[in-house]
């Protein structure tokens, strides 16, 4: 059984344990002798609670019933006394036996159905991989964008808002942000009812047609509701079926698979600030903007095509608007989660660590020129970044999932993220060869983020559930996501080297934070004792 929900499965064994006890106990009540015998309350108690032990750490191993037990549970009563077992009648028997033989049967169809869910991933094939090109194509402008925001930053905060603050252009970059995770909640209970085919092709509408308005803006409010709005909710709606349809095809294999469909991120964020220094001088911002959203055209229209979930969730219609209306608003967002500390803090950990590398990739092309770089090296830099990120998504994955496990692999690469902004860019960030050496480190140390973030989500979650909780998790990460780039924005102030220093400490405490939850949360699943999780 799963963490999330094992809470609830057994409080609900004991309310049928103790209401089968109360049963009888009313009938014994009309008799003068006591009630029924240990072995007649003990044996339904085995068949609901006996469970083969799993080393999967996701599972609860369930224990035989005891009389202590009982005791702990908080029902009044001794189901346990030593008289003999009362002369019922058939008819009392068999009743007792039917109900008994229900119970029974709803929780052999239950562990049967995790049974399956655990043993029924196929973790490799030709469809399986299609899926993982056709999610890696897809991400390739839906994460590459976010990589590659401060080559737009860089460019609109010289040009069509130089008069503007600092300060005021970071929120169009924090209001995307924060509706790219926030309409995240949306597309996660819809795929888990539906699929991926309809999500994907409504993000791609409204993702490349805030694009193609993006490359018309003037002013910070029409900047905010084409990019921020259009694109921002376009790419909040592509994210989640584009990542959870891997998870449906791979269990052991998850993390090598996530982390080669995120890599299109990389990809991206290679590619693309390159593409745009280009493209400015050569057709100027407007086409340049438009070439990038025909682009993103083309990617996303291969992955509506191939990026498939393994099986069509057959959900059945609702019977009024107002069901429907009712379901998506209780799927979209389950409060419910948040009060399970491992996915509260796990949530918590990858929002602090991608909010910290979001804010330091937004602003790095800032930071170089005002450090007196060119303006060709400062976009190099996060070429250079995003390239090594692409061995950081795939060598942390692999490690994961073979030797180490994704928390403890998540926790190491985070700290030296938080470590290398502490002992490189701080103090060297002057100097070029150190620059350089810091954004390779740095990017190697935060690919895993996006990777192995929803593999630690997926870990501590049921298939079934798993878009819907990722997109809550995001829920989380859009919160804190608001302030984190306006805050940066203050810091920088001026754009001074010493503001560029106060801003470097604010990202690292962030990401060392990330660090710190991560490791809570793996406390939490399995303590401090050495283990593969």
């Amino acid at each position: 059984m799963r963490w999330d929900d094992s809470y609830l499965r057994k409080r609900e064994q004991w309310k049928l344990i103790h209401q089968i006890r109360h049963s009888f106990s009313l009938l014994s009540r009309t008799k003068e002798e006591g009630m029924l015998p240990r072995e007649a309350i003990l044996g339904p108690a085995r068949a609901l609670f006996k469970k083969k032990s799993s080393n999967n750490v996701r599972d609860v191993e369930m224990r035989e019933f005891t009389q202590t037990d009982y005791k702990g549970s908080g029902f009044l009563g001794n189901p346990f006394p030593e008289d003999s077992l009362l002369k019922r009648n058939n008819d009392e028997i068999e009743a007792y036996d039917t109900g008994l033989s229900q119970v029974r049967s709803r929780f052999d169809e239950e562990e049967s159905e995790e049974s399956d869910e655990d043993n029924d991933f196929p973790d490799g094939g030709p469809q399986a991989w299609l899926a993982v090109l056709g999610a890696f194509i897809g991400l390739i402008p839906v994460f590459g964008m976010p990589n590659s925001v401060g080559a737009i930053e860089s460019y609109i905060s010289k040009h069509q808002l130089k008069d503007v603050p600092s300060s005021t252009v970071s929120w169009i970059f924090s209001l995307y942000l924060a509706f790219s995770f926030l309409s995240c909640i949306f597309s996660g209970g819809y795929f888990d009812r539906n699929g991926s085919t309809t999500p994907m092709i409504a993000g791609t509408i409204v993702y490349v047609g805030g694009l193609f308005a993006l490359a018309n803006c003037y002013k910070t409010y029409q900047f905010i509701l084409a990019f921020s709005l259009c694109s921002g909710i376009g790419t909040g709606v592509l994210v989640t079926p584009l990542v959870s349809v891997v998870a449906t095809w791979f269990d052991k294999k998850r993390g090598i698979a996530t982390s080669v469909a995120t890599m299109g991120g990389s990809l991206g964020g290679v590619i693309f600030p390159i593409m745009l220094r280009k493209l400015y001088d050569e057709v100027g911002y407007p086409w340049a903007i438009r070439i990038l959203a025909f682009l993103f055209l083309a990617c996303l229209l291969f992955s509506v095509k191939f990026a498939r979930e393994r099986e069509k969730p057959a959900a059945k219609p609702f019977e009024s608007k107002k069901d429907m209306i009712r379901w998506y608003a209780s799927a979209s967002l389950n409060w419910r989660y948040f009060l399970e500390w491992r996915f509260l803090i796990t949530a918590l950990a990858a929002s602090l660590a991608e909010c910290s590398l979001t804010a330091s990739g937004t602003y790095l092309t800032s930071y170089a020129l005002a450090r007196g770089y060119s303006q060709s090296m400062s976009y190099y830099l996060i070429t250079a970044n995003n390239g090594l990120g692409i061995l950081g998504r795939i060598i942390p994955a692999y490690v994961a999932d073979k030797w180490l496990g994704r928390f403890n692999v998540s926790i190491i690469t985070i700290a030296m993220a938080a470590f290398f902004n502490f002992i490189i860019w701080l103090p060297f960030g002057g100097q070029s060869g150190a620059l350089w050496a810091y954004v390779c480190l740095y990017g190697f140390a935060t690919g895993s983020i996006l990777t192995l973030t929803p593999v630690c989500i997926g870990q501590i979650s049921s298939v079934h559930d798993f878009g819907k909780r990722y997109s809550t998790a995001y829920f989380l990460q859009a919160i804190l996501t608001i302030p984190v780039l306006p805050i940066g924005g203050v810091i920088i102030g001026n754009g001074s080297i010493a503001n560029y220093n106060k801003f470097i400490v604010y990202v690292s405490v962030l990401m060392a934070a990330g660090a710190f939850c991560y490791f809570i949360s793996r406390n939490l699943c399995v303590g401090l004792r050495l283990a593969k999780f």
